[in-house]
This record gives structure tokens, sequence and C-alpha cells, in this order.
């Protein structure tokens, strides 16, 4: 049984290192670091110095200095020109330990990209044969969401997590975008598609995503509630069809993939069930009990009034 401790190494003490001397952690979740945050943390940095220590541990194996927490604050010592810098030293920890003490310091702080994190988290699940996520949530401090959304980034192929982690955020393909497709690509109607290729979808969708074809990365949600929509109104040989169409031509729009008669069909089952619970709330409503309850039976009679113009509209009428 896995141990659910969080593993964490222990404090040696606090001293002042040669900036020159610190490499940066192998095991930090935390790849990506953008201009513009850094160029921030860079001014505050020259002109009050680094007021947090770094932590950091004495690496045996490479016989250098590695930094638990704070390759930041070290990188932008180096670019103004600091030459010592603070530092908290503790024990070297384990590859696990190492990923742990990162997550738990950070919590995943909002502006960390979630490729980067996911590819730790794989590191995880692989030493301690843990897949579970709450057990993975509890480990690393990680909401268990996070945890859940990182794992649909690691079913993706590398060439696609590496889209995830280029260095140019104007270049880098955003991770909530395959997020998105997840839900279609594993949709279980849609896998059964004779003509499904994941990767095709993908690669596709990809291209429709670059050139605007998609309003939104959004919009895999609408494509997976028409599917759904569809099947539910025994039209998944129109909804394969229009799929594919929607696939291979990139000039087709997601609109093109709502059946209006399956989005009546969807309307008719929300509005059924819901005059069926306000049937069963009135036939068993005390009248006596709510007798002054003027504002209930006003808006009762103004419902009464709206059902009969719509029944008038029908050519129906009240029996």
């Amino acid at each position: 049984m896995t141990d659910r401790r969080s593993p964490a190494p222990g404090t040696v003490g606090v001293k002042t290192i040669p900036t020159g001397e610190l490499e940066p952690n192998p095991h930090n979740p935390r790849m990506l670091f953008d201009r513009v945050p850094l160029k921030t943390l860079q001014e505050s940095i020259a002109r009050v110095g680094i007021l947090v220590p770094l932590t950091v541990y004495w690496s045996k194996a490479d016989k250098s200095w590695v930094i638990l927490d704070g390759q930041r604050r070290w990188m932008c010592a180096k670019e103004v020109g600091l030459k010592t810098v603070p530092v908290n030293e503790v024990a070297e920890p384990t590859p696990v330990e190492n990923i742990v003490t990162m997550f738990q310091i950070h919590k995943l702080r909002q502006d960390w990209e979630l490729m980067p994190t996911a590819l730790k988290l794989q590191v995880l699940m692989d030493a301690l044969k843990e897949k579970r996520d709450r057990q993975l949530a509890e480990l690393t401090g990680l909401d268990q969401a996070v945890v859940v959304r990182c794992k649909k980034l690691l079913s993706f192929p590398k060439k696609y997590q590496d889209m995830m982690l280029d260095f140019e955020p104007e270049n880098r393909v955003k991770a909530d975008f395959f997020i998105e497709l997840h839900a279609v690509l594993r949709d279980r109607t849609v896998k059964r598609m004779s003509w499904f290729n994941a990767e095709k979808v993908t690669s596709r969708m990809l291209t429709r995503y670059k050139e605007g074809g998609l309003k939104a990365v959004t919009d895999f949600r609408r494509i997976k509630q028409s599917i759904n929509n569809a099947v539910k109104a025994g039209k998944t040989k129109v909804i394969t069809d229009r799929l594919r169409e929607f696939v291979d031509d990139q000039k087709l729009p997601v609109e093109h993939l709502i059946l209006p008669d399956v989005t009546v069909n969807a309307q008719v089952r929300v509005m059924t069930t819901t005059i069926d619970k306000l049937q069963t709330l009135l036939r068993d409503l005390d009248t006596e009990a709510y007798y002054a309850e003027d504002d209930l039976w006003s808006r009762l009679e103004t419902l009464l009034q709206l059902i009969k113009v719509k029944l008038a509209e029908v050519e129906r009428r009240l029996q």
C-alpha cells in the first residue's frame, strides 16, 4: 500500500551562495517562464534584492547546488547581476520527494502552464504506481479537478504535448484546447463511427483553431452536446455524417452539427420533465396551508394565462 504521508526533505540551514553555482531543478513541474511576469520580478529584485531566500539542496551525484524553490528569483538575480543569493538549504530529496515538495510549495500557482505539471504528475504516477485521482490530489496538494485535467493532457501524443510546451507564449497551444477536445475524442458514439480517427480529428481541429475556424475552445462543448442530442433523438446516422463533413470541410461552421428537429426534441424533453415535476407539486399542494401566499397564486394565474395562449396558438383548447 502506498504511503500517503507527504515526503519532504529536512532543513539544514540558511546561507549565501554565489549565483553562478546554482542549477535549476530537473524535476521542477514548472518549465515555462514567460517574459512579462519575469520582467516585473526582475525590476523588483534590482531595487530591493531577494527578500525571500531560495530553497536549495546539494546534489551529491552532480556535485552542485540545485534549486528546490525560487528558480524565477534566481533567473532574475542573474539578469540583474547579483553575485550571491540567500538560500535555505535542505537535505537532498529523492525524486519523488523532490516533485511532491515542489507541488506542495507552489500549490499550482495561477500562472503555471498545465502541461509541464502533467508531465511531473506522470513521473509520480509511474514511481508510486498510483493513478487514482483523489490519492494523487492528496499527495500533491493539487485540486482533484486539476489532476483529472492533467491526465487528459497525458492521453495526447507527445507531438501535441510539445505544442503546449513552446517557450514562446504566442506560439503555445493552450491546454484548454486539448482538454475540451478530449470530451469529443472520447465520446463513445464518436469512437464507434467507422470513419473516426483520433489523430485525423485532432489535426483538423487544431488547424481550425489556429486559423480562427473555432470561436472558442468551448465550441467543443457545443459539438459534444449536438452529438448527445442527436443520439437521444435516434439520429446517430445523421450526426455521424454531419460530423465527418465538419471534420473534412474546414469552412463548415459548428452550426452544421445542430439538427433543428433534434434541438426541438431536446427542448421538449426538458419541458416535459419540468411540467411533470410541477404537476406533482401542484397535486400534492395543501391549498389551506398556502392560502395567504398571494405571490404564489398570482404566479399560477399568470402561468395559466400563458398556457391558454400557447394552446390557442396550436389550436388546442382546455378541456
